[in-house]
């Protein structure tokens, strides 16, 4: 299979079949330095157009690889641009299909400015319409940047590499010591979203176009052949709590090879699509805070509501953490805060101290909180607490303080008497009333103080 034919065959295994129409397949470069006129660039370098995925407008890029190694030059940029242009005009996701050797040094300057040209589409495209990146080769330097610059990243476990320096290049490194490239540690980084097989990352990316709506403006949502009132599993397990949730079990899992105490997901509640987060671990660590304030701050773009199952008792406790934590936690509790759709909080487990506060509390505008009866929302864990409280008393003084904090400040009725919660639930029932709650705020409107933007 020549390259070219390669390029094509991927847009039309992505696609709905026979949907898919070229755009500017007889653009050429038009550089004459070091001989490349004497050279062919069939399209130069990148097929581009507009098809189907699942009936639903799509626009896509694939570059070839067989056209001096796929590299970006000035009318490759252009015509990347160009469909960036479309894509916006027209309200509707745009999927790159990468596989690239980077910038093309015969063009220099003028690959150089045209490819910033992308940079600023995708600039003006972000937080408009969804887009989308899929690896199957290189993508490394300037490019890296561009995937980064996307909603949503497949690599290809076996051949994609991702990066901006190459592993050679690190000084003390090289790629069979650690390769920085592979899909394997960019996903570790939080660069990537998905590593599988090229036909998996096919069936992802349709899966997930399916999910999300076509830009802000439109609204997520499938006719939901489920229960509505369907019991949801009594565990503790996330992703099968997630899962039991989700209309028909289907999950979307994000960013899933970082900060794995985070679970970020986007699900399906009675046809609507929904952003969800659930602590996988007990204690948050920098790094969650971040993932999680990114995907809050995606969802409230393209008008995604957002749940969260909360479950931690504080920040994870080390030095490597704690150089990023208060400024991370920040920007979670600022996307949290900042975030107009609807929010909805579910306290499963323990809740204590300003981690609470920062994780969707009513504080930082939870619409609605619900909680298990077994949930604890609190300063800090009795025990502590009452060693504080009755650090001067004897051990059986400071047992019964703990007690009496249990009772008095950690059950989750003190938060429910005060307002911070709105019912208490049972675990069964959580999927009918976080339905019902997303149904009740589905008209939610929200105006904030007039500025151009946050700067957390």
């Amino acid at each position: 299979m020549s390259s070219t034919t390669k390029a094509r065959a991927r847009i039309e295994s992505l696609l709905d079949a026979n949907s898919f129409v070229e755009i500017g397949a007889l653009v050429k470069a038009r550089s004459t330095d070091f001989n490349l006129k004497q050279t062919d660039t069939p399209s130069d370098g990148v097929v581009t157009g507009y098809g189907v995925v699942n009936g639903r407008l799509v626009y896509v890029y694939a570059q070839d690889p067989g056209v001096l190694g796929g590299s970006i030059g000035e009318m490759h940029a252009k015509k990347i641009s160009g469909l960036y242009d479309l894509a916006l005009k027209m309200g509707a996701p745009i999927i790159g299909l990468v596989d690239s050797t980077g910038l093309r040094l015969e063009e220099s300057t003028d690959a150089l400015n045209a490819f910033g040209e992308i940079y600023f589409k995708q600039a003006q495209a972000s937080g408009v319409i969804p887009q989308i990146t899929a690896v199957f080769g290189n993508c490394g330097g300037g490019l890296a940047v561009s995937g980064a610059m996307t909603d949503f990243v497949f690599v290809e476990e076996s051949n994609g590499k991702f990066f901006v320096n190459s592993p050679n290049a690190i000084e003390g490194n090289n790629s069979s010591k650690c390769d920085t490239s592979s899909s394997e540690f960019q996903s570790e980084a939080g660069n990537i979203d998905v590593c599988a097989s090229e036909d998996a990352i096919y069936t992802g990316i349709r899966d997930l176009v399916e999910l999300l709506p076509s830009n802000n403006s439109d609204i997520a949502y499938a006719e939901c052949s489920d229960d509505l009132n369907r019991a949801t599993a009594s565990t503790d397990d996330v992703e099968a709590l997630v899962a039991s949730l989700a209309d028909n079990g289907s999950v979307f899992e994000t960013r899933k090879g970082y900060s794995e105490d985070m679970y970020t997901a986007l699900i399906r509640m009675g046809g609507a699509t929904v952003g969800c987060l659930a602590n996988k671990e007990q204690k948050m660590t920098a790094a969650g805070a971040m993932k999680a304030a990114d995907f809050v701050d995606f969802c409230d773009a393209f008008e995604i509501p957002v749940l969260t199952l909360t479950s931690v008792t504080g920040f994870k406790p080390c030095k490597c953490c704690e150089k990023k934590l208060a400024k991370n936690t920040a920007k979670l509790a600022y996307a949290f805060a900042s975030a107009t759709v609807p929010k909805v909080n579910v306290y499963i487990g323990k809740a204590y101290g300003s981690v609470y506060s920062a994780f969707n509390s009513k504080g930082t505008g939870a619409d609605m909180c619900f909680a298990w009866p077994t949930a604890e929302i609190g300063c800090m864990e009795a025990d502590a607490a009452a060693k504080i409280l009755a650090s001067d008393k004897s051990a059986d003084d400071i047992a019964k303080a703990s007690a009496d904090y249990a009772a008095l400040q950690n059950n989750v009725n003190s938060a429910a008497a005060r307002g911070y919660v709105d019912t208490i639930i049972e675990p069964v029932d959580t999927r009918k009333y976080v339905i019902g709650a997303f149904e009740m705020l589905s008209n939610k409107a929200v105006e904030g103080p007039a500025k151009k933007h946050g700067t957390v």
